[in-house]
């Protein structure tokens, strides 16, 4: 008897374990179910995907006076324009180029943005005959990319852009025989990773609102990063203005004024920077880069060109002048289309509207 109560009692109080285990878990389990689609109600931030409806970006400022509308006006039609190498209504094109036309690049969501969902460049490679091969990293559903070499062949830095395409065996282009960067080896065409080791890529970033950057005077951007010192600093946000000068990155070698334009914020201005993207993006000179370099471009990503100067300049505006064709290289036979055209720029406009504000 003594053995059989004390095997009763053992079980009673494994029963009462098991049973107490039991709650404890169930009530485990509703705690955490509980908390868990409580997790599920309460409301966060959520990504809404891409927008609908028309382009929100890429028109005038609103109440712009009668010749600043026509300023912008001017400034989108000949960001629209598609150049050629001669003959036609806008020659110089080339000998090097990435496309042809500023809105070919800079098109999504409308005027003035990214890469559009087609890529642009690849009818471009064979247009009016040209005998280019399309680069392995250029693709009909991938993005716009324009090619950096890290390195020259002799391993000393270079970092300048290769233009993708030459006019070679183009129509409008009798007798020019240049060739194009070697890319290869290839990589994987998407990502553009896994490739040659010595290329960098770039995209066209939108130029939405490059006229009001460009109106924020030096001032106000140092006192925004000067302002709420002892905040900025327990939340370890610290820098300095960008610049390239003795050291100090991306301040205008010229008179130390804070540069903004570019991948690397390299330029000072809308005009400087739309210049030399006419120049690196399409192989056209101007009177800011007067000669079309074949092999090294300048520092600069961001393909628009001069006539970007005009359509972003928006808080700025003067009477509209028509862009002409430089005679400097006129007197050239048309067997030397490898030659680079000459285009003029627009006006510089004053700036007229106050500079928008900047809080920290």
């Amino acid at each position: 008897m003594l053995i059989h109560g004390a095997i009763w009692r053992f079980n009673v109080r494994m029963v009462r374990r098991i049973v107490l285990k039991s709650f404890c878990a169930i009530v485990a389990v509703t705690l955490a179910t509980g908390g868990f689609n409580f997790a599920q109600t309460r409301k966060g931030p959520v990504d809404p995907g891409v927008r609908g409806g028309p382009a929100g970006a890429g028109g005038p400022l609103n109440g712009l006076a009668p010749d600043e509308a026509a300023f912008f006006q001017d400034g989108q039609g000949r960001f629209a324009e598609v150049e050629v190498v001669a003959n036609g209504a806008n020659n110089g094109l080339g000998p090097r180029f990435n496309s042809n036309q500023c809105l070919s690049c800079h098109a999504q969501p409308n005027g003035g943005g990214s890469s559009p969902l087609r890529n642009p460049q690849i009818a471009v490679a064979a247009l009016n005959g040209a005998k280019n091969t399309t680069p392995w990293f250029i693709t009909q559903n991938g993005p716009v990319r324009e090619a950096r070499f890290k390195r020259n062949p002799n391993g000393t830095s270079d970092g300048g852009v290769h233009a993708v395409f030459v006019i070679t065996g183009r129509s409008d282009a009798p007798g020019c025989n240049i060739a194009q960067p070697d890319f290869l080896p290839a990589g994987n065409p998407q990502t553009g990773q896994g490739g040659n080791p010595n290329i960098i890529f770039r995209t066209p970033t939108p130029l939405f609102g490059a006229g009001l950057i460009e109106a924020i005077p030096d001032s106000a951007i140092l006192a925004n990063m000067n302002s709420n010192a002892s905040e900025k600093s327990a939340l370890g946000i610290h820098g300095h203005a960008n610049a390239i000068i003795s050291g100090t990155a991306n301040v205008s070698a010229n008179d130390g004024t804070i540069t903004r334009f570019g991948w690397k914020a390299q330029n000072k201005s809308l005009l400087m920077f739309a210049g030399e993207a006419y120049n690196v993006e399409m192989g056209i000179s101007n009177q800011l880069f007067r000669k079309s370099a074949t092999k090294r471009r300048a520092a600069l990503s961001s393909p628009h060109r001069t006539t970007q100067a005009t359509l972003r300049r928006l808080l700025q505006a003067t009477p509209v002048q028509t862009r002409q064709s430089s005679p400097t290289l006129k007197h050239l036979p048309a067997s030397c289309a490898c030659w680079p055209r000459q285009r003029l720029l627009p006006p510089h406009p004053p700036a007229r509207r106050a500079a928008p504000l900047l809080h920290a």
